[in-house]
């Protein structure tokens, strides 16, 4: 008996329709076939299914004996997928009521679909293998097209546009190089923002901006504080930015000589902490406005402003201490007062949130026994 197997590696057939695999049997499959067209007509595991018929009618008209059906894998592919079609081989295999030898015709659509002949060869001999290539007119309307699907294949244009943006970039990176002379400076920005638009369709940041910007004027027109929150943090932080650089500028013009890597960064925590705790707390405080507004509020979410106050103040003293400004004493209580809010805060909320929640429970009670 000939066995032809129509694979569908990454599970198009199972994704896309009601069908359960493996599909045996040739009207159990045309079945298939025609609701994976009707889904998606541009799949082209459609071709195989159809082909899988054709080849089984063909054989039965010349009375062979001869069994269709669709085995596949996973959208996740490789390893994993190729282990899910060889159970569905070996259930196929099992269906089988015959006593004569078993033989293989594969049939893909593609030398990635072929990539899982040897777990089948190692479960049923294996006669040839048919590769369904669909015809298409070749012109430039169809070049056009196909160009397009390739775009807008989030499957295809990572692959296909990433490297091909990252190859454009590095004229770019070597034009750095000779950035005193600045030769051929026009094909190196033309070349540079071709490569970013490849980039950027590759990654589908595109997509992803329109998103943010719907999802933020969804948030202003709802009236939720995060989004005015996080403009206020931002600004924060720029600002926190620059008072770091002011501190470590001041400090730099001070020192007699060459300033180390620890004054640095603590120079520049030292005059930014105080801006960044203060973005932390209104982004933690708008977040918690809109969780009470939406009724989700819990009483654990309290602890995030002052968990912020709290790093906010070891790191001002850790980084004074490193400047020489506060003595260990002043850091050691610094270092105490922090955890302590931090332990505090948290001991707090959670007895309160206890607290409630018992009550909340007792009140169906109350209700019940009256």
């Amino acid at each position: 008996m000939l066995l032809v197997l129509c694979v569908d590696l990454d599970d198009d057939l199972g994704r896309k329709t009601e069908f359960t695999t493996p599909v045996i049997g040739r009207d159990a499959v045309e079945e298939a076939a025609v609701a994976l067209a009707t889904t998606d007509p541009e799949d082209s595991d459609v071709n195989v299914a159809f082909q899988g018929v054709h080849i089984y009618d063909d054989l039965a008209a010349r009375g062979e004996s001869v069994e269709v059906a669709i085995v596949t894998g996973n959208e996740d592919g490789d390893v994993d997928a190729n282990r899910e079609v060889g159970d569905e081989v070996d259930t196929v295999l099992a269906s089988l009521s015959t006593a004569e030898d078993v033989t293989a015709l594969v049939v893909t659509d593609g030398a990635q679909d072929e990539s899982v002949i040897p777990v089948i060869r190692s479960r049923v001999p294996i006669d040839g293998v048919r590769r369904v290539v669909v015809r298409q007119a070749q012109n430039l309307e169809s070049m056009y097209y196909t160009f397009k699907q390739v775009l807008n294949d989030p499957e295809t244009r990572g692959t296909v546009l990433i490297p091909i943006g990252i190859l454009l970039l590095i004229y770019p990176l070597a034009l750095i190089g000779t950035v005193l002379e600045m030769p051929g400076v026009v094909l190196g920005v033309t070349s540079t923002l071709l490569g970013f638009y490849l980039i950027s369709r590759g990654l589908g940041l595109g997509e992803r901006l329109d998103e943010a910007v719907e999802g933020a004027r969804r948030s202003l027109y709802a009236g939720r504080t995060t989004l005015l929150a996080y403009v206020v943090a931002a600004a924060l932080l720029v600002l926190g930015g620059v008072s770091g650089a002011n501190e470590l500028e001041r400090i730099q013009a001070e020192a007699a000589g060459e300033v180390g890597v620890p004054v640095m960064l603590s120079a520049l925590l030292y005059g930014s902490v105080q801006w960044f705790a203060a973005a932390g707390v209104t982004t933690s405080l708008g977040q918690i406005t809109d969780e009470y507004i939406a009724g989700r509020l819990e009483w654990r979410y309290l602890n995030a402003p002052f968990y912020v106050v709290s790093i906010a103040i070891v790191l001002y003293a850790v980084s004074a201490y490193f400047l020489g400004i506060v003595g260990l004493t002043v850091l050691a209580t610094a270092l105490t007062a922090g955890t302590l809010l931090g332990i505090v805060s948290t001991l707090t909320f959670a007895v309160a949130e206890s607290h409630f929640s018992e009550d909340d429970g007792e009140e169906p009670r109350r209700t019940e026994s009256a």
